[in-house]
């Protein structure tokens, strides 16, 4: 009888022995990160979230939790041990033996666009009974954007190419083909023609030659989401305000075209409107889709016009301006009015939810794109 006792009380000092050893130590020589496997993807893409859990310690973990929370419209795939209600939690669960490295791979779809972010995951361990449990918070950095995805409507292509037309012909976008300024890296709306072949055999890879322009211009993109205080607002035609957006952005820019977006989408981190300036290039379009991306339309945006007057007027000059956007308030019409009566040159590229298109005043009629949605 007295040996049972012995070995009972010896088990429970064992017990609770490591118990005390786990508590201390457990979160010891522990790492945890996430990282997501690209820094963007479009809307509709897919994307991976990475996990990795390693136990550099002697100590194994019977039980480990790695929980995390994250905007709903990361659509993942598998969705056990996660729920969704305003937010998506995630709960995965890790047994990890000592010195142990286990990594994880989340498939998940983009589905709105927006910033997201990881900042802080939640570990949840126990003793090696299962008995106590530990918890501790500690922070991340893994963030994603989805891009907007371009629109690409029939109705919209149609309206570049004439857009286009009117581009080329008043402010003489054309490329000199006498007169080079330099070599850069191949793209894929480059023409084979302007391949430099010696170049490139020198290089190793494909370069064209850049040609200079006769008259260098640039374009301008302003987007507006306020809704009209005469209809009620439809978050789709906004969304769709900022996927024109980024459709004309990118169409210009692929003609080497500097292009400049601003609009009074606030950013859902800084609370401030976009303003990117004019430039040329692949990475203008990144900064671009970034800036609508962080584009919350949650938060009321500024006025338009009392933003974006004094840069419309006094920048108005040597450029050629669009507009998007899906108000047609008296407010908003008689800035466009003013805008004509001026004498520059635009075109305003209006959703509207329907299949017919609504009217317009006659002084405008000319310069408006209608783009149907039919929602």
């Amino acid at each position: 009888m007295s040996r049972l006792l012995l070995i009972g009380i010896l088990f429970l000092g064992l017990f609770f022995l490591q118990r005390e050893i786990y508590r201390r130590i457990w979160q010891k020589e522990l790492r945890v990160r996430l990282a997501f496997s690209e820094n963007h993807i479009f809307e509709g893409e897919w994307g991976e979230l990475t996990e990795v859990v390693e136990n550099r310690k002697r100590l194994p973990l019977s039980m480990l939790k790695v929980k995390f929370r994250t905007d709903r419209n990361l659509n993942f795939e598998t969705q056990k041990g996660s729920v969704t209600t305003d937010l998506f939690y995630r709960n995965d669960v890790f047994r990890i033996g000592g010195g142990e490295r286990v990594t994880r791979t989340l498939k998940f779809q983009g589905g709105r666009r927006g910033y997201y972010t990881i900042d802080q995951v939640g570990l949840v361990s126990s003793d090696l009974f299962l008995t106590a449990m530990f918890t501790a918070d500690i922070s991340a950095d893994a963030c994603v954007y989805v891009y907007p995805r371009p629109y690409e409507g029939e109705m919209l292509r149609s309206s570049l190419e004439k857009l286009n037309g009117l581009v080329l012909a008043r402010r003489h976008l054309l490329e000199d083909p006498f007169e080079y300024r330099g070599i850069r890296e191949y793209q894929p709306t480059d023409p084979m023609r302007s391949i430099n072949w010696k170049a490139t055999a020198k290089m190793g890879e494909l370069k064209v030659n850049q040609k200079n322009y006769t008259s260098l211009k640039s374009i301008r993109v302003f987007f507006d989401v306020e809704g009209d205080s005469m209809m009620v607002k439809r978050e789709d035609c906004l969304e769709a305000c900022l996927s024109i957006a980024a459709g004309l952005c990118r169409y210009f820019l692929s003609q080497g075209i500097r292009v400049s977006c601003c609009g009074n989408g606030t950013d859902g981190g800084t609370g401030r409107h976009v303003a990117i300036d004019a430039r040329a290039g692949a990475g203008q379009m990144d900064n671009i889709y970034r800036a609508l991306a962080r584009v919350d339309l949650g938060k009321q945006p500024p006025d338009f016009a009392d933003t974006f007057e004094s840069v419309l007027f006094d920048g108005a000059r040597d450029t050629f301006t669009c507009f998007v956007g899906c108000d047609r308030s008296a407010r908003y019409l008689a800035l466009m009015e003013r805008y004509r009566a001026a004498g520059y040159d635009f075109c305003w590229f209006c959703p509207v939810p329907g299949s017919r298109a609504p009217e317009f005043p006659t002084s405008l009629a000319q310069s408006v794109e209608v783009l149907c949605l039919g929602l």
